[in-house]
């Protein structure tokens, strides 16, 4: 669980969101934010609320387990496990990824997140779930493993 009050109200937040409320984005990210991940990057609310939308038109289910996180002023970061459902991916079964989001917010103490970016192995999300492709990357991490 996570202890630091701010945090766990991103935290929340993040678990609330589906394909019927990415308005709640509002409530925890800056007009300015810049979000980051391996797949893409995006700056603006705007942008970042479409991108969303696009994004979960297909999700089935998404829910993050938050393992542990910390903030130092304005910096910040939670180490979660996503468990998601998506209709183009495993034929909707779920896939739990592994991940870590480093946070900054407006201020020392909390506000609005300004910077979101997110570290994760985008190839076990989603490389790894294409017919030919997974095939391949699976092969290179056993080869690479062993």
């Amino acid at each position: 669980m996570i202890q630091d009050p701010v945090l766990a109200t991103f935290c929340d937040t993040f678990n609330k969101l589906d394909n019927t409320c990415t308005e709640k984005l509002y409530s925890i990210y800056s007009s300015d934010i810049v979000f980051i991940d391996p797949l893409h990057r995006v700056e603006g609310i705007e942008a970042l609320k479409r991108d969303f939308d696009a994004l979960y038109a297909n999700v089935i289910d998404c829910r993050f387990r938050f393992h542990h996180g910390l903030r130092d002023g304005d910096r910040g970061f939670v180490c979660w496990t996503m468990a998601l459902r998506h209709r183009r991916l495993c034929k909707g079964r779920q896939i739990d990824v592994e991940g870590c989001s480093v946070l900054r917010f407006a201020s020392p103490d909390g506000g609005k997140v300004v910077h979101h970016q997110d570290h994760f192995d985008a190839g076990a999300l989603l490389y790894e779930r294409l017919p030919l492709l997974g095939t391949v990357i699976r092969s290179i991490k056993r080869h690479a493993a062993g």
